[in-house]
């Protein structure tokens, strides 16, 4: 066992993340009520003392990530000057889209801009004006600002293990930091709380999944919903996020994310085509100019003195930035992982842009749809459905017949549970990389047993939250974000760190431009072989990859 832990984990990180989860598990089960007051007690601690830390940071990346697409290490290629990406851009796209936003979007696509138009956090609800808020808050929530966090975790990881050749895990990062302290305690713990932050993100999103695979299979076979219904609904799925695992990356997850990628695109060209066409084309335009003229006012809006406002971004913007925040391992790691060999500028664009736009046009095809039945009187129990089964209840009163609304619910269904294996099985795939000291292709059987934890933690949250299930969800990414966010802010210092030590090499070999291959007199080395160099002897030592 001990030649087992050296050769295929980091032993201090993956038994210690190990062993806390599982005790997590077991005092969930065991003192429910417990776990459950604790959990509200912890946020709303955070909510009340750090509510302003998260807002702040959150733009913060945004600003950051937007400044790299406009520097001069925009060229430089996340891998040796002579690679080329390994994934096509379509497959790429759809692996960090599916991963990153996925069960979210199908969740919160109708039922978010209705919550925000009748109970928006300042004016009259029910409004056109209150319309243009609800789209502006959910395009502020959905689009630039958790991309942003992504691509910093993403970003700094893959620059640190693809192009400077160190461990690929996220002590890594802070190397031009803290030096070779990023392999004793300090380091296991920045993997540690990644590991956390992981895991109960993705359990976040495991959870509303089940809620509204659940609510769907409600308004399509009449099946009841509750919390025991849910959570055999996660163990069923997370045996098909096990059989993903089985096929790694290249056979499960990207035929997966590719096939998942073209039903969501069925699924909202068909409620486009059928519902109010016209109107959502103006509405995307409108949405979009809206977005980006209140952008800097909503990102630094905090409800200062409006006790509406801030019990509004509590429930809302905190979780979701919580959300994001913890999300960010899991995501950050995962498209680092499928991006070798792009330029940073085509990495921060392609990770910021395409998908913000994809979530655009989905937030307005189906907000903006049912903001409209709404408004004009033929939205029937819209403002009243609740949020896992706001969709199904959208497809009813476009009045497209039974047939259509069966199939169209079907197909969400479908999606949802794709949604679902792709994030446990991308998810697995990340925790074991956290926990195993960066081996970028972990052994098959952690893998499994990783996403099996995660669907046990999704389905823990759900006991412990009982009726109120999605306040437990929410709870636990506002949790597990804040002490990432400080990491989040690190790994910028870091990151920056990195580019000053490495544009010092370029400078000595008299690159003209990073971005190009540089010609080294005899004797000089990379950045990326410096670091290599200085690490050959802890990975010598723990020997990832070669026998796993």
């Amino acid at each position: 066992m001990q030649e087992y832990l050296r050769r295929h984990t980091n032993p201090p990180v993956f038994l210690i993340s190990g062993a806390v989860i599982l005790l997590f598990l077991l005092f969930g089960i065991v003192f429910t009520d417990q776990m459950s007051v604790a959990t509200g007690a912890v946020t709303g601690f955070i909510t009340t003392y750090f509510g302003w830390f998260y807002i702040l940071s959150a733009t913060a990346f945004l600003v950051f990530v937007v400044s790299l697409l406009f520097t001069r290490f925009g060229k430089i290629r996340l891998g040796p000057d002579d690679s080329r990406p390994e994934f096509s851009t379509f497959a790429w796209f759809a692996m960090l889209f599916t991963a990153g936003m996925g069960i979210g979007l199908v969740f919160y696509g109708v039922a978010e801009p209705i919550v925000h138009f009748t109970g928006p956090p300042v004016g009259e609800g029910g409004t056109e004006a209150a319309a243009d808020a609800a789209m502006n808050y959910t395009f502020y929530h959905w689009l630039l600002h958790p991309w942003a966090v992504y691509i910093v975790f993403g970003l700094a990881l893959a620059y640190a293990g693809f192009r400077r050749g160190l461990p690929f895990r996220p002590a890594s990062i802070f190397q031009p930091i803290l030096g070779d302290r990023v392999n004793g305690p300090i380091g296991h713990t920045i993997d540690i709380v990644a590991v956390f932050g992981t895991i109960f993100g993705l359990a976040t999103s495991l959870g509303l999944g089940a809620q509204q695979i659940n609510a769907g299979l409600g308004a399509v076979a009449g099946i009841g919903q509750g919390t025991g219904i849910q959570i055999i609904l996660i163990a069923i799925i997370t045996v098909i996020a096990a059989i993903s695992v089985l096929f790694g990356i290249d056979k499960g997850i990207r035929r997966l994310s590719e096939i998942n990628m073209v039903l969501a695109v069925v699924l909202v060209a068909a409620v486009f085509l059928l519902g109010p066409t016209l109107f959502i084309l103006s509405s995307l335009g409108e949405n979009i100019g809206y977005y980006f003229q209140n952008l800097v006012g909503t990102s630094f809006n905090m409800f200062t003195g409006n006790e509406t406002g801030q019990e509004w971004m509590s429930a809302w913007t905190l979780f979701y930035w919580g959300w994001w925040i913890s999300w960010s391992p899991f995501v950050g790691m995962f498209i680092a992982r499928i991006s070798r060999g792009r330029t940073i500028r085509e990495f921060v664009a392609g990770a910021l842009l395409a998908p913000a736009g994809a979530s655009a046009v989905w937030f307005t095809v189906f907000g903006s749809t049912a903001l409209n039945l709404i408004m004009t009187g033929n939205g029937g129990g819209l403002a009243e459905a609740s949020t896992e089964s706001a969709m199904f209840v959208l497809f009813d009163q476009l009045n497209l017949g039974a047939v259509f609304t069966v199939i169209l619910s079907i197909v969400t269904i479908v999606v949802v549970v794709l949604f679902f294996a792709t994030s446990s099985d991308s998810g697995s795939l990340v925790v074991d990389i956290l926990t195993n000291g960066g081996d970028p292709n972990p052994v098959w059987y952690q893998r499994l047993f990783w996403a099996i934890l995660e669907g046990a933690v999704a389905a823990v949250l759900l006991l412990v939250g009982g009726a109120a299930a999605l306040t437990s969800l929410q709870a636990a990414s506002i949790a597990a974000g804040l002490p990432l966010c400080l990491v989040l802010i690190g790994m910028c210092f870091a990151l920056i760190k990195a580019f000053q030590q490495d544009a010092v090499i370029m400078a000595e070999n008299e690159a003209p431009d990073p971005g190009r291959a540089m010609s080294r007199p005899r004797g000089t080395i990379s950045p990326q072989q410096m670091s290599a160099e200085k690490f050959s002897s802890h990975n010598d030592d723990r020997n990832p990859g070669g026998d796993r």
